[in-house]
């Protein structure tokens, strides 16, 4: 049997979503009620990794989006229901990737259960977003989420391509994490809009933001996963210096120094006993830890500048606070 789950704690941006509390549990109880299964085992694993994604953050920017054009309907109930089941496949996935062992204060299910269960839950979750997006009358928003899918794991597979390769550009870094994680906040963005009729440009403006605030997200999860406070997050850290990833913090420290020192950094990097503490140290005598969270703030203002296409509105106006609860939080 699973151990049970801890209550995750309410995310300061869930208070944001009060004009669409009511279509969020719509989403909720929608969840709940796709993801079981008449067997025990099966229907506890779904019940676990339906808890791991706690901010909701990409239905809402969805509903979001959406009811700033008008009433939401049943149709984006379930396309925000299926792109948190994508979202939360990925998390899966990703803890399997990580090792992690653990999410939101509880133990993930690779940890708990080993790869093949994870593997197999993350692809329950995939399918059955992909069975959700059949119910609609048009293929427009399956061919959207399995184009960004496919992004989303191609980004993940650029950068286990990238581990050790600590030569990484930040442009090549950037183009990573647009895929492996900014396209689905853009993919929600887009659907959305498109969904409530929005026009052409309306519609890029959506997917610009959502874009340019899952990019200004990433950075700030990198900068977490070295910074972090462990009992805040409520997941493992360091994984990305354990597992040799090239960060944006780490990017700018090692193009910042001297030839001398870069190579002394580069061995240690490299060695079989990389000690995390070492590389704390590196970071607090750098300013690569605040070069980072410059690039966050950047990327965070463009997404509330591309909302200059919307017609002004309540959800605009919670639509252009989200980025500051992103650059601000701590898990």
């Amino acid at each position: 049997m699973l151990k049970p789950l801890v209550e995750p704690k309410q995310h300061p941006l869930t208070d944001l979503y009060a004009p669409i509390a009511a279509e969020m549990t719509q989403v909720e109880s929608l969840l709940k009620t796709e993801l079981t299964s008449k067997y025990e085992f099966v229907d506890e694993l779904l019940r676990k990794s339906n808890r791991l994604s706690g901010k909701r953050l990409r239905p809402a920017l969805l509903l979001l989006f959406a009811k700033s054009f008008g009433d939401i309907t049943e149709d984006q109930i379930k396309l925000a229901a299926a792109i948190e089941m994508i979202h939360t496949a990925t998390l899966v996935h990703d803890d399997i990737l990580d090792s992690a062992e653990q999410r939101r204060h509880n133990s993930t299910i690779n940890y708990e259960y080993g790869n093949q269960t994870a593997i197999l839950t993350g692809d329950f979750l995939f399918s059955h977003a992909f069975f959700l997006t059949s119910t609609l009358p048009t293929t427009f928003a399956a061919q959207e989420i399995g184009r960004s899918t496919n992004k989303v794991c191609e980004g993940e597979m650029r950068q286990i391509g990238t581990k050790d390769q600590f030569d990484l550009s930040q442009k090549e870094y950037l183009e990573i994490i647009d895929a492996k994680t900014a396209v689905l906040c853009s993919c929600a963005t887009k659907l959305g809009t498109h969904y409530a009729g929005g026009t052409d440009a309306e519609v890029d403006a959506a997917a610009a933001y959502g874009t340019n605030l899952g990019i200004a997200f990433q950075i700030v999860d990198d900068l977490l996963d070295i910074v972090g406070d462990e009992s805040k997050t409520g997941k493992s850290l360091g994984t990305d210096l354990e597992q040799r990833k090239p960060t944006l913090p780490l990017i700018h420290l090692l193009d910042s120094v001297a030839d001398s020192e870069k190579s002394l950094y580069l061995n240690s990097l490299r060695s079989d006993d990389l000690n995390p503490a070492t590389i704390l140290d590196w970071f607090s005598k750098s300013d690569s830890v605040n070069f980072s969270k410059t690039m966050a703030i950047h990327y965070a203002k463009k997404a509330v500048d591309a909302l200059g296409q919307l017609q002004a509105s309540p959800e605009k106006e919670i639509l252009a606070a989200i980025p500051h609860f992103v650059l601000e939080r701590s898990h």
